[in-house]
Parts: structure tokens; C-alpha cells; sequence
């Protein structure tokens, strides 16, 4: 689970920090920066996955996951001169805990299940160079940083533990690969440095975690080809979301809405949910014709109606259902990332996107963060909180704006009763004022008409 995340110099933020619960809701203006907290985050699952070892930061294109240019398009006021930095904090999921606490050797043993690294770039000489990589755990502090020219050092902190530098091998250590790789020579150069390989592996995990589905989605086709494949998420548009379905539905996979509530197959908890929304009465997906590979998708919008493609029906179906698949495909213990999943919804839809959310986050520990401009999904947050069915504790919402060019995050005081605090001005813009204005107008009118 992801705890905390610390950037500076990145895009708008001069500095942020955020921790993360179990829902986390990233409200505000439009272009305050919202997106960038979300961008950070995909650049480094992005980076983790490059197949070139020689790009520092793998900044995309427009088909990756994010597309930010260069380094220069991306730092902050676009200041080739200041260095990006980031620090994350996250604890490991179960699947992943260190069953045995971690033994450097000459120390005392690692302890505790949360990671931190922080990493430092920065242009030298036109290049982009990892400045300083750093890992904590247990208090213990490791870390590779630039010494001046072109030399890294090898070093930690708050520990008794050093490391041993073989004798005899004198040539000077290579700067980290990517954001989070030791070079390979630190191996070659010490004896004793097998375990930091630990604190990659699960770093690596952690971006593996992380899944993405972006603001805008594929429009609704009326046939489908599926070939059996299994994808690993839908896509960041969408796109692989029947073959998510028809993936799930050929494994058997089942999905249960919580403790002693009978499970249902994957198929079924997706209608379900589309029922429940109010968008639809059935929700299917047959092969036309078997052996064709070829699939439709349809619906029905009530009881006695007659199956529907969805080509052929309200758009809102296409949209909400990538985000109900990719809750309910991804791994246990994932993290989701959503950009204003709302998009063309109903009010009450968006309000229902969020019990599905609170749903997901209870019986599958799923982790989701949700930028969103929704005042429905917020509400019905608050509702939850209000009714008891969630803690406060366990949502975190964050409040965006700008200020002389720089992006800036209120931290939303949540309390027991499902109220916001410290509620910004114009939250979701001027609603009393427009309520005042109307009614002003209507006098206004039959004071004329009198």
C-alpha cells in the first residue's frame, strides 16, 4: 500500500506531500495540477518497464502511458538548472512481506514491512543523470550518491553496518540505472551488497502494482475480437476491457461483494453493478458464432425490452464499464489509479462509481486513487463515512489550486460525521451564488411583470 509521496520541482509543483489511504479523492480547479500527482506515478511504473537500462526517466510518447516531452518540458517552470527529486513510502502487501526480517551482514537484522526510496535527477552537461538513489528500512539508511566528477559513493546512515569495498579494485562506481537500479558494479566493486537487490525487487513490485485508466475511453464497438488472451488491466482507454471480461469469465474467476455473501462470477458481479446504477437490467457478452473469435456485447435497459448492443444504447454503459472491470480484474492488493472516472455519467452513476469503490477497496484491498472534478462521488464518500460503513481514516481527500503559477494541495479534514472541515471556497464553483442570482433574477421579473 502506498503511505506517502513527496515530490518536488516536478511540472507545476514546486513541492508537494501527500499521504494515501485506502480511497484517495484529488479534487480542484482545472490545470491546478491534479493530473501531475497521478503523472509521477506512471512516469516511474513507465521507466521501471523501459527496455532501454540507459534512459534515466522514460518520458513516453503518445502511445505509453504518460507523454511528457523531456526533462526540461517536465521540471518545473521548465528550469534545466533545478533537479527533480521524489520520495515514496510504501508498506508491502501480503503476498510480498519479508516472512524473515532482512540481515545485512555485519548488523542486526531489518525489521518492519514500510520502504521508503528517494530519488534525485538532474541535467549535467545536456545529460540526464540519476543524482542520488536512496533506499530506507528498519531505520537503516542506504544509498548511492554523486561525489563530483562523474564519482558516486557508496554510503549509509543510522546503522552500524559498512560497506566492504573489495581490495584491489580501485576504479570508481557507475552512476544508478534508471531511478531505482543499482549499477551492476556496486556487486563487482563490495562484498557485502547482495541485499540492496532486495529493496529493487520489491520496488519493482510496486510499480507491477499500479494500474491506470485515463479520462478518455474508447467509444463502444458492436463486435469484438478475442483471440483468448488474458491482459493485464484494460487499458489506460479502456480498450482491453471485454477481453478482460471474457478472460475472466473462461478462468472461472469469481467475485464476492463481501464476508458470507455469495460469490458471483465475474460476468455477473459486472451486470450487478450496472443494475445497481440503474443502467441497465442484463449485461452479456456471446460469441456470434462459435469459433469465430467474433463477440457482442449487449444489454438490456428493462426487464421486458430486447438485448441491446452497445453501440445502441446511452453512452454512459461504454464508459462506467471499463472502471468497473479494471476494479474488479486487477490482483488483490493493486494500486488504480482513475482519472475523472465521471465523465459522461449521471449524477446518481457517479454516486454509485463510489460505493463500488469503497466496495472494492473492503473485500479485494485494492488501493484506488481517483482524480476527479465530482461533487456526487465526493458526496456519497461523506455518506458513507456519515453512515458508518467507512472510516474517515481510511479516505484521504485533497483539495488543488494554483497560486502565482505554482500548484498547492489542502489536505480535506474529513471528520467522523462525514464533514469537510476546512471546506475550500468555491469548492465546486459559486453554488450559493448561483442560487442567489436566480432567485434575484426571478424577483427581478415579477417585480417587472406587477
Amino acid at each position: 500500500m502506498l503511505k506517502r509521496m513527496h515530490l518536488s520541482n516536478f511540472k507545476a509543483w514546486q513541492q508537494a506531500e501527500i499521504s494515501f489511504g485506502r480511497i484517495t479523492g484529488i479534487f480542484g480547479t482545472n490545470s491546478s495540477g491534479k493530473s501531475s500527482l497521478l503523472q509521477l506515478l506512471l512516469l516511474l511504473k513507465q521507466t521501471r518497464n523501459a527496455t532501454d537500462r540507459g534512459l534515466v526517466l522514460d518520458f513516453g510518447s503518445s502511445t505509453d502511458l504518460v507523454n511528457l516531452g523531456t526533462f526540461t518540458d517536465a521540471v518545473h517552470m521548465h528550469d534545466k538548472q533545478k533537479s527533480m527529486a521524489w520520495t515514496l513510502e510504501w508498506s508491502l502487501p501480503d503476498s510480498l512481506t519479508i516472512d524473515e526480517p532482512m540481515q545485512a551482514p555485519g548488523q542486526g537484522m531489518l525489521e518492519g514491512d514500510i520502504i521508503e526510496t528517494t530519488c534525485e535527477v538532474g541535467l549535467r552537461q545536456d545529460r540526464l543523470w540519476t543524482h542520488r538513489l536512496e533506499y530506507r528500512f528498519g531505520g537503516a539508511e542506504f544509498r548511492l550518491v554523486h561525489g563530483g566528477k562523474n564519482k558516486y559513493n557508496l554510503e549509509t546512515q543510522n546503522t552500524e553496518f559498512k560497506f566492504k569495498r573489495n581490495t584491489g579494485r580501485a576504479r570508481p562506481l557507475s552512476s544508478p540505472v534508471k531511478t531505482h537500479l543499482f549499477p551492476d558494479d556496486v556487486r563487482n566493486l563490495y562484498q557485502n551488497t547482495d541485499f540492496l537487490w532486495d529493496f529493487v525487487l520489491k520496488y519493482e513490485a510496486l510499480m507491477d502494482s499500479i494500474f491506470y485508466l485515463g479520462p478518455l475511453r474508447e467509444y463502444p464497438r458492436r463486435e469484438y475480437h478475442w483471440a483468448g488472451s488474458s491482459p493485464l488491466d484494460v487499458g489506460p482507454r479502456g480498450e482491453r476491457t471485454v477481453d478482460a471480461i471474457l478472460s475472466a469469465a473462461r478462468d472461472g474467476e469469481t467475485r464476492s461483494l463481501g464476508k458470507r455473501m455469495k460469490r458471483r462470477s465475474f460476468e455477473e458481479m459486472i451486470a450487478y453493478w450496472l443494475q445497481k446504477m440503474d443502467l441497465v437490467r442484463e449485461f452479456q457478452i456471446k460469441e456470434i458464432a462459435e469459433g469465430t473469435n467474433l463477440y457482442h456485447a449487449s444489454v438490456k435497459t428493462t426487464r421486458d425490452s430486447a438485448p441491446r448492443a452497445l453501440t445502441d444504447v446511452g453512452f454512459g454503459v461504454s464508459q462506467v464499464l471499463p472502471a468497473l472491470v479494471l476494479l474488479y480484474y486487477v490482483p488483490e492488493g493493486s494500486l488504480v489509479l482513475m482519472e475523472q472516472p465521471e465523465i459522461h455519467l449521471h449524477p446518481a452513476v457517479q454516486a454509485g462509481l463510489a460505493d463500488v469503490m469503497l466496495n472494492v477497496a473492503r473485500t479485494r484491498n485494492v488501493q484506488i486513487v481517483v482524480e476527479s472534478h465530482s461533487e456526487h462521488l465526493l458526496r456519497r464518500l461523506q455518506r458513507r463515512v456519515a453512515e458508518e460503513q467507512v472510516s474517515a481514516d481510511d479516505l484521504k481527500l485533497y483539495f488543488v489550486s494554483t497560486d502565482r503559477g505554482r500548484a498547492k494541495v489542502e489536505d480535506l479534514i474529513l471528520n467522523e460525521w462525514g464533514e469537510v472541515e476546512n471546506w475550500p471556497e468555491n469548492f465546486f464553483g459559486d453554488e450559493l451564488g448561483e442560487i442567489t442570482a436566480i432567485a434575484d433574477a426571478a424577483l427581478q421579473r415579477r417585480m417587472a411583470g406587477s
